[in-house]
């Protein structure tokens, strides 16, 4: 099979596509839940969909599709986006309910503590569920395809 690459740039382009609209869904969603759009939360990272998830997917498919299945450079974003999704769910995920925990037992040390409570608290960042880094990833792979249709 014959590809015609159309620009070196388009798995970038592609890519930031999927990011974009995983990041306008995750708004679309704050809207309809909380009944307010947040800029704040268009640029957040947590929540649902995965936009990191979506923006592997789409490149790992796009290099793919582009300079092959059976290339280095596929291998190297496949395992790339392997890398990227696991730490969303598992590592990132595992370190926001550790810091909810460590601010819970601080504040209750403080309560219990003569002098100024403690004010400084750990970023809270919960990373993502297993479902949210699927549908980031049937996004990013929605976006790869259409790409790929556009283009080829």
């Amino acid at each position: 099979m014959n590809i015609t690459i159309p620009s070196a740039n388009i798995v970038l382009i592609l890519s930031g596509l999927s990011w974009a609209f995983a990041q306008l869904t995750k708004g679309i969603i704050q809207r309809i839940l909380n009944g307010a759009f947040s800029l704040e939360q268009f640029l957040a990272s947590g929540g649902m969909p995965s936009s990191h998830s979506a923006l592997v997917t789409c490149c790992a498919i796009s290099i793919g599709a582009f300079y092959g299945f059976d290339s280095g450079l596929f291998a190297l974003a496949l395992l790339f986006a392997v890398v990227v999704m696991y730490d969303a769910c598992h590592v990132r995920r595992s370190s926001g309910e550790q810091a909810l925990l460590l601010n819970d037992l601080l504040r209750q040390l403080s309560e219990h503590q003569d002098g100024p409570p403690t004010e400084q608290e750990l970023k809270v960042v919960l990373g993502h569920t297993t479902l949210q880094v699927f549908f980031g990833a049937l996004l990013g792979l929605a976006v790869a395809l259409m790409g790929i249709w556009l283009f080829t």
